[in-house]
């Protein structure tokens, strides 16, 4: 029997990002915050290269398939400031079907922050695919990401749960820094936003569309901002606002989120009568797996090979907390809480497990953390209300280790009115899940206040992402074709109903 490292200690600890870990609001700020540089006067752009594609096909992640594209790269200074050292950006074209049409393309902007487009879009094509009907498709790897100079660092999986936790912390992240260098600090969304705009221009787009999802949705406002005249329409799918901070209202979005979810079982007949005392269940093992470690033995999920772990806090909440990100999972959650409570936690540890795995092979670590410790953590830190914080599942644990890695981390140039109230005309489309555990709705009303062409939608009973949910890839594509969101029909969504609960450990009712 081979035993497992703790299993979360990257994947919870160090995924501190808007696909796994958001927000604090901050209230609108000065634009001369200590920790900001000054916004550059407009200088007229350099000569851009065009970019020279050749074709090629984009992997799935899980290997489960390919889609065929146009690959090629952009060599741009690392330092803006400088004309070398020089990175690679990474980037695909996947062409409209109709090779005749001249509509605008859409580019999309990952999650994370640290999570590649390319990888993203493989995996979710479908939902895209009557976009792409009419419109190219960019697939750019913001820097740190994928193959563009990605910044991944070896975090171990047991830090969290040492004797001397902090310490392994920092000696990661320590021999990260000396892998890379200072040269992080040129992976901030102000540097990747002119990025972004040097690849639209050696690609000869007059105009974009946008789709940023999570993280992403920052990258879309801030180019939204700086490059109005070259955007056609946006959507933002679970949306932060400008004035907003990562980091210390996650776990109180979290706490939320598990709620509603509780809730919506105790309204469901039949989850109500297969489990009648969920709360009573979820609140006995909150007490239980705060000061108590289990050791237990499961199947592995990926082997399916008996494994000895440790399930304690950490993991518990993890649990929660992966499995609260999407209706399809956290239709999982009273079940599992249920067996948990009568003693066997194995396929609660094993569900965990399995979303851990993933979540670690997607987000590049290294750039995440220049993005959080230079945009968001000096200022969520001031703000963080520790004793309320305290009683969440999550409580206090990753906002300290986010702490630690930024004591390290250098600081990078952020835009000075990064953080500042966006106003802009361009037509905006805004998806929100009302259960969503790191970017519930009230943070696309923020962001929607400045903007005078949106609207916003909210799926019921829905978690992070409506990308892909019911008639969404429909209602997102006569969007993209109109830019009109007063004429948008989006009455196919309103017969939505998130997936039913599973009563048992088979699944839902018939």
């Amino acid at each position: 029997m081979r035993p497992i490292r703790q299993t979360i200690g990257r994947a919870v600890g160090l995924i501190l990002s808007l696909g796994v870990f958001s927000g604090t609001s901050l209230g609108v700020f000065s634009a001369t915050a200590s920790h900001a540089a000054a916004t550059p006067a407009p200088v007229p752009p350099a000569p851009v290269p065009r970019i020279a594609l050749r074709e090629c096909r984009l992997q799935h992640p899980l290997r489960l398939g390919s889609i065929a594209g146009r690959c090629g790269t952009l060599r741009l200074a690392e330092d803006p400031s400088r004309s070398s050292p020089t990175i690679e950006l990474n980037l695909a074209v996947i062409p409209a079907l109709n090779r005749r049409s001249r509509e605008v393309p859409l580019f999309i902007l990952a999650g994370g922050p640290g999570q590649s487009a390319i990888s993203m879009y493989v995996g979710l094509s479908g939902a895209f695919s009557r976009i792409n009907r009419d419109h190219d498709i960019v697939l750019l790897d913001q820097r740190g990401t994928g193959k563009s100079s990605p910044l991944n660092c070896d975090y171990p999986e047991n830090w969290q749960h040492s004797n001397d936790s902090t310490v392994e912390l920092r000696e990661a992240t320590a021999a990260c820094l000396e892998k890379y260098g200072t040269r992080v600090q040129f992976y901030t969304t102000s540097v990747a936003v002119q990025d972004l705009d040097q690849v639209r221009r050696a690609l000869g787009y007059a105009q974009i569309n946008l789709y940023g999802a999570s993280y992403g949705t920052r990258v879309a406002q801030l180019y939204m901002r700086r490059f109005p005249e070259h955007v056609h329409a946006v959507i933002l799918d679970g949306v932060t606002y400008p004035e907003q901070a990562i980091g210390a209202d996650t776990p109180l979005d979290g706490e939320a989120a598990l709620q509603k979810i509780v809730s919506r079982c105790h309204a469901a007949t039949d989850c109500r009568v297969a489990y009648p005392k969920l709360s009573d269940e979820l609140a006995s093992l909150e007490r239980r797996f705060g000061p108590e470690n289990l050791s237990i033995v499961i199947n592995d999920p990926d082997t399916g090979l008996p494994q000895s772990m440790i399930f304690n806090r950490s993991v518990f909440g993890a649990a929660l907390r992966f499995l609260s990100y999407s209706a399809t999972q956290s239709a999982l959650l009273p079940t599992l809480i249920h067996q948990a409570a009568i003693g066997n936690v194995a396929p609660l540890a094993a569900q965990t497990l399995m979303t851990a795995r993933q979540l670690k092979d997607q987000l590049a670590s290294g750039m995440q953390n220049t993005v959080i410790c230079s945009e968001d953590q000096p200022l969520a830190a001031t703000l963080i209300d520790r004793e309320k914080l305290a009683h969440t599942y999550q409580g206090l644990d990753q906002l300290d280790a986010l702490a630690e890695i930024c004591k390290l981390w250098p600081k990078g140039p952020v835009d000075s009115d990064l953080h500042a109230s966006l106003h802009s005309e361009i037509p905006t489309l805004l998806l929100s899940g009302d259960a969503d555990p790191v970017t519930p709705p009230r943070d696309a009303d923020l962001a929607a206040r400045g903007l005078v062409h949106h609207r916003h939608i909210v799926l019921s009973g829905e978690g992070h992402g409506q990308l892909a949910t019911g008639c969404m890839p429909k209602v997102m594509a006569a969007f993209i074709e109109s830019a009109n969101v007063e004429k948008l029909d989006a009455t196919c969504l309103e017969i939505h109903q998130p997936p039913a609960f599973f009563n048992s450990t088979t699944g839902p009712s018939p």
